[in-house]
């Protein structure tokens, strides 16, 4: 079996391993020649993939990254894993999908299979992504080619996920195309997962991180009622998670971050308009989300003011780039809206992160690109006015932090088990 992956990101490049892993032969397919060089030369680019991973699959001859994609015309498969954010607007961006089938539709060949793995609105596969493979290509889908829907389920930093063992759900424009959709899989993947159509398996990606949206959005919002009731939202988490029945513990934080979460489910509320419906749920879940970044600022400003220090000319640093704990991807992380918040009302700002040394170029913050992070160190430390931690990383030495620090305003919980001055730790 030759496969191709097209998008050699975070999704991409650990389904193009397992697949390699599982004895297919897998070229990676993208634009950008230097991961495309990268991968050639056995070098990994993720932090959480190790680059001996990379060069042992190229060195057997079972993966290989191309920026052709005429090679498509060789292949039994192609699988697109590109990004979908959202435009400036707030509305679904496809452009992604769409030029990747019109790159791929004129080297189709009748029974090949495509399938999408990027998460999107209901409908994309069968209507967006179809419309562009059968122009270019001049083939039916489900008659001269199979077309199919594949939610990605990637869980970047977690030791614990492994791509061969998450349950993979597939939906196909035909049951011809589902039939062959679950054979590709199971190749590589334990368990899959079949559902009645490409929109069904849409559908489904965007309930999963919808939920974690709303469920994230209301200890948000109870971080805020307990603070100003005295209580401590953590504790309270903490004593309701041991109940074995009936709760799920989630975590309150300084906004959300990430491809998934921040984007997917207004996918759906935009969708949703097209048949008269609205999406009260997901849209107040995303209010109470995006107002974080501002709470958190206005507990930053009370710490300091405790000090007789205002914002205006204080040195803040922002401790925790990555949009999560232990990994590099930065992808809409409210870290880099707390840096404008704060910049914003005067302060001096810097950021520290043992996984993003220097800022990339970002599409939402190009002003940040080419930032370094400051040095761990206790003169470095001792010269900001307050330390905001934002990303909380297993690798941060907190206990220094904790003698180190002036002030520190903590929006993960990570300072609960270190001993703090009085008045030193505030929670946000």
């Amino acid at each position: 079996m030759k496969i191709g992956i097209v998008g050699l990101g975070y999704v991409g490049l650990p389904l193009s391993l397992q697949f390699a892993r599982s004895g297919v032969w897998v070229v990676g397919l993208d634009i950008d020649s230097t991961k495309v060089d990268a991968i050639n030369a056995g070098r990994s680019y993720i932090k959480h993939i190790e680059s001996h991973t990379v060069a042992s699959s190229v060195e057997s001859g079972a993966f290989r990254a191309s920026v052709d994609f005429s090679e498509v015309q060789h292949l039994n498969a192609v699988v697109i894993c590109v990004p979908t954010p959202l435009n400036k607007n707030r509305e679904p961006d496809i452009s992604y999908i769409i030029k990747t089938g019109e790159a791929i539709a004129p080297h189709l060949r009748p029974g090949i299979l495509v399938v999408l793995e990027s998460t999107t609105y209901p409908g994309t596969t069968d209507e967006d992504l179809r419309e562009v493979l059968e122009k270019g290509s001049r083939l039916k889908a489900g008659v001269d080619f199979f077309l199919a829907f594949s939610p990605e389920r990637e869980d970047p930093g977690n030791p614990a996920s492994k791509v061969a063992e998450i349950p993979k759900v597939v939906g196909g424009l035909t049951p011809a195309c589902l039939e062959r959709a679950k054979q590709l899989y199971a190749v590589a993947i334990k368990t899959v997962i079949p559902v009645s159509s490409c929109r069904a398996a849409e559908a489904t990606k965007l309930l999963e991180n919808i939920f974690r949206s709303v469920n994230i959005a209301l200890v948000n919002e109870l971080k805020v009622v307990y603070s100003a009731m005295g209580i401590d939202v953590w504790e309270v988490i903490n004593a309701a998670k041991t109940k074995p029945f009936g709760y799920m513990a989630f975590y309150p934080g300084p906004g959300l971050g990430g491809h998934c979460i921040p984007i997917d489910p207004f996918y759906l509320t935009w969708k949703a308009r097209e048949y008269g419906q609205n999406t009260r749920f997901i849209e107040l879940a995303g209010e109470i989300n995006t107002a974080m970044p501002d709470y958190v600022v206005q507990r930053v400003m009370e710490a300091l003011n405790a000090s007789r220090k205002p914002l205006n000319g204080s040195k803040v640093l922002v401790l925790g780039l990555a949009y999560k704990a232990n990994v590099d991807d930065d992808r809409e992380s409210p870290s880099y809206i707390l840096l404008d918040l704060l910049k914003n009302r005067g302060a001096e700002v810097a950021y520290y992160d043992p996984h993003v040394p220097v800022i990339r170029p970002t599409r939402e913050h190009p002003h940040w690109a080419g930032l370094k992070s400051v040095g761990w160190d206790l003169s470095t430390i001792q010269s900001f006015d307050l330390v905001l931690i934002s990303t909380a990383h297993d690798g941060v030495n907190y206990q220094e932090l904790a003698e180190w620090a002036q002030c520190i305003v903590d929006t993960r919980n990570a300072m609960a088990r270190f001993p703090a001055r009085p008045g030193q730790v505030w929670k946000a």
